[in-house]
């Protein structure tokens, strides 16, 4: 089975999915909104499919929570009370939000902290959920043990849409989310086909190019293997794509061929996601814990003692000290090196638009901020420069995030892009697609970094005069580490 023998994440994925979450979370609200109510329409069918083996919910604990929509929706519809969790601390404050555009009265205990590192005392939930976080890890058995660790006996772990390989494909490429296709790419996603070329799942790309791996290794039977080794019972739903005639034929074909009439053999040829409802051996306790006093739950990420709640509802641990006050009504239990660097606020280092001090660190180029949540960002013209101060000792790189907008390809050119460090070139890139990208560089010895970013083609969008190329929500130097 394909389990890597590394760590789960390294922290370059741990920063990459801090970024992603605060940027995609909320950035665009109608859409992610409407994504959001799509979404707990599928993961709420299939909670009540498994309601009779599921059994009592509370507390639970959903992981990579994201803005934390589904953990709403089991406190509200399903009466459960528990915790929401992501690495993401802005993704889960966002998602406050959604209390009031859906009418709830009920929320979870927002929680920002690691996965593979659960900041949860052993045996105390009756039920975890997971929903597409599995597949970021290299070594999902490290969750799963987690997971184990965490829930009571016999208590429940929901994990669903993850994705399972496809036998019947050749593998060729990376196919972007549709709005992204190019016009042939989504005929032939139109017509079933698309799913026989690429390398993963469509869409996958944009994770990626963002810097979070993904890990599509995994096939059926990969997965039931995974299972049955940590869980004593469990149920399963396959969803198989019928995305245009070319998959439809092949789903009907090997559902008619299995032995059983199950969509087991269409999900080895035509991949799709699979659905798992796990239950840890033993039996469940008959009367669940309060979650009035929710620290009872909870540990240090740091040295794994019981935590106190004091009166400023800050989380305090007697042994060590650590600190974790309510802010916007978020923990983030995360061991405190990993905190000060996935966090690293208003610093020299690090332009996020999010953040409003972040002016004092743009030179020449910029136009008005514009977006909301932690979608905020500046368009720029043909060149626009900032300035960066190295807070930290040894070699640096700059990182950037950005958006190339779809008028920019209507001259027929790929947009490019020159980032140079106080005068010498750090990186070239040249984008063939619309949408969200990452540069990364090394960058030279030096104390202050006067960093420029140089985009064509340029165009307009009258009546405005503005000359536009791309726009620019964050810049920062990191620590040079090892290739992801």
């Amino acid at each position: 089975m394909p389990v890597s023998s590394t760590g789960a994440q390294s922290f370059s994925v741990k920063r990459a999915e801090v970024e992603f979450h605060n940027f995609a979370s909320l950035g665009e609200p109608e859409r992610a909104i409407a994504a959001y109510e799509q979404e707990n329409q599928r993961r709420g069918a299939v909670i009540r499919n498994h309601s009779a083996f599921i059994g009592p919910m509370s507390p639970f604990l959903e992981i990579g929570a994201n803005a934390g929509h589904t953990s709403y929706l089991l406190a509200n519809e399903f009466g459960a009370e528990g915790f929401a969790l992501d690495i993401s601390s802005d993704a889960l404050r966002y998602g406050i939000a959604l209390m009031d555009q859906w009418g709830l009265s009920r929320a979870p205990v927002r929680v920002a902290g690691d996965a593979a590192n659960l900041p949860f005392q052993d045996g105390t939930l009756r039920f975890v959920m997971a929903f597409q976080m599995l597949s970021q890890f290299m070594n999902m058995e490290s969750v799963f043990l987690e997971v184990k660790r965490v829930l009571a006996p016999g208590g429940i772990f929901l994990f669903a849409e993850e994705p399972l390989l496809r036998l019947l494909s050749l593998r060729l490429y990376r196919a972007p989310y549709y709005n992204l296709m190019k016009p042939w790419e989504r005929k032939l996603h139109d017509w079933g086909l698309l799913g026989y070329l690429v390398r993963d799942v469509i869409g996958a790309q944009q994770e990626e190019n963002f810097g979070i791996r993904q890990n599509h290794s995994m096939y059926l039977s990969d997965w039931h293997h995974l299972i049955t080794k940590h869980f004593a019972a469990h149920e399963y739903e396959t969803f198989v794509p019928e995305r245009g005639w070319g998959e439809r034929l092949v789903k009907r074909l090997a559902v008619r061929l299995d032995p059983h009439g199950s969509e087991w053999r269409a999900a080895r040829l035509l991949g799709g996601t699979l659905a798992a409802v796990c239950r840890k051996e033993g039996h469940a306790p008959l009367k669940a814990s309060s979650m009035a006093g929710f620290e009872f739950f909870l540990r240090c990420p740091d040295c794994r003692s019981s935590l106190e709640r004091d009166a400023a509802d800050t989380l305090v641990c007697p042994r060590c000290g650590s600190r974790a006050p309510n802010e916007g009504g978020v923990y983030t239990l995360l061991p405190a090196a990993e905190r000060a660097e996935l966090y690293p606020g208003d610093r020299p280092d690090a332009i996020d638009f999010c953040l409003p001090n972040h002016e004092r660190r743009l030179l020449d180029g910029w136009y008005e901020l514009e977006g909301v949540f932690g979608g905020k960002y500046r368009w720029i013209g043909p060149r626009a420069s900032a300035r960066l101060e190295r807070v930290r000792p040894g070699p640096q790189r700059v990182r950037i995030r950005g958006n190339a907008h779809e008028r920019s390809f209507e001259q027929g050119q790929p947009v490019r892009i020159e980032v140079t460090a106080n005068g010498q070139m750090a990186a070239r890139q040249v984008l063939d697609r619309a949408g969200l990208f990452i540069v990364e560089a090394d960058l030279p010895d030096a104390d202050t970094y006067t960093i420029e970013i140089a985009a064509s083609p340029a165009w307009q969008a009258p009546p405005d005069d503005r000359i536009f190329t791309i726009n620019l929500g964050m810049i920062r130097l990191l620590p040079k580490e090892e290739p992801r």
